[in-house]
């Protein structure tokens, strides 16, 4: 058995966050959480996905409306200082979802981990974005970011701070496995999403309760075949009469949940993760060194969408 090595791991679930709330605000919940996390001693929170702001991908607008409203034109900024100032002073790491717009005039959907000093050491920029871009006039909401953003350019980083290696996402691209291997194959062995997961699908009548089985199921199953723990956070709840599933959780490598949050509001999860539980697994069933064949995967980067099944000649292995 590998020697135990802790880490105090919080999600900070967000509940709703309104059209006429203001960051200040918003932020001020932030750090009413960090507070909390850090007086059950978590050394590193997550936040949720678009955490600053209501989901605004749900309103049609113009981009330029998007940009000057909900937006962040730098990180830190003067509304979101407080929330470093109060990370670096409690000595925890973050992670942190919101909409970026670069210097560049470019926009996406983004996460940034901090450490505990209050630096920015790592950026993602979400992979794949859901949705759509044109106006659904008959849908009840929008989902509109391949409208408001472009999708990522970072690839999934992984990074070394607090004692782990550590890897990121949002929302949309824990339901994608390339996600997860493209992190464990760096050595991740903590992957850490934001997420604003509406409860009704507006593309065909999904029920309901399949919107957190598929959550779940996704997240566990990740967990395991990739080695690693998992920790994700949700803003959830009804946003301005819109409703986002809850589900907030914390994943063991064993693909059992360690901690689950249990409301639609702000709430804070905690558990003192064992980051050597993923070394058996790496060590044995999932030893990608030793048991992985990759000459026999192309078609993963191959192909984007199903195609026609390769020529097979059974005649070959006679």
């Amino acid at each position: 058995m590998s020697q135990s090595r802790k880490l105090g791991l919080a999600v900070a679930q967000m509940g709703p966050v309104h059209l006429a709330d203001e960051r200040r605000a918003v932020v001020k919940r932030l750090v009413e959480m960090l507070k909390e996390a850090k007086a059950r001693n978590a050394k590193f929170v997550v936040y949720p996905e678009l955490a600053l702001t209501t989901f605004f991908p749900r309103y049609w607008m113009t981009e330029a409306a998007a940009v000057e409203r909900f937006f962040e034109k730098s990180m830190p900024n003067a509304d979101v200082e407080p929330l470093f100032t109060a990370a670096r002073e409690a000595g925890i790491g973050f992670y942190l979802g919101y909409a970026e717009y670069t210097r560049e005039g470019r926009c996406f959907n983004t996460a940034i981990i901090v450490d505990e000093t209050g630096k920015i050491v790592a950026k993602y920029r979400k992979t794949h974005l859901p949705g759509h871009a044109d106006h659904k006039i008959a849908a009840p909401f929008q989902h509109l970011e391949k409208k408001f953003f472009a999708v990522g350019d970072t690839g999934y980083p992984v990074i070394e701070t607090l004692g782990t290696k550590m890897g990121m996402c949002l929302c949309n691209d824990r339901r994608w496995p390339e996600t997860w291997r493209a992190m464990s194959l760096q050595g991740a062995e903590l992957g850490v999403l934001g997420y604003n997961t509406p409860s009704q699908n507006i593309h065909w009548p999904e029920p309901v309760h399949l919107r957190m089985h598929t959550h779940l199921i996704t997240l566990q199953a990740s967990a395991y075949q990739n080695a690693m723990w998992i920790a994700a956070a949700a803003k959830c709840g009804y946003e301005d009469g819109y409703h986002m599933i809850g589900g907030s959780v914390i994943v063991a490598p064993s693909g059992e949940i360690a901690a689950q949050s249990s409301t639609e509001d702000d709430e804070v999860i905690t558990a003192n993760i064992d980051l050597s539980l993923g070394d058996t697994f790496r060590e044995h069933v999932f030893n990608f060194a030793k048991h992985r064949r990759p000459e026999h995967y192309q078609l993963i980067v191959e192909r984007v969408g199903a195609g026609d099944p390769l020529p097979h000649d059974p005649d070959q292995f006679n």
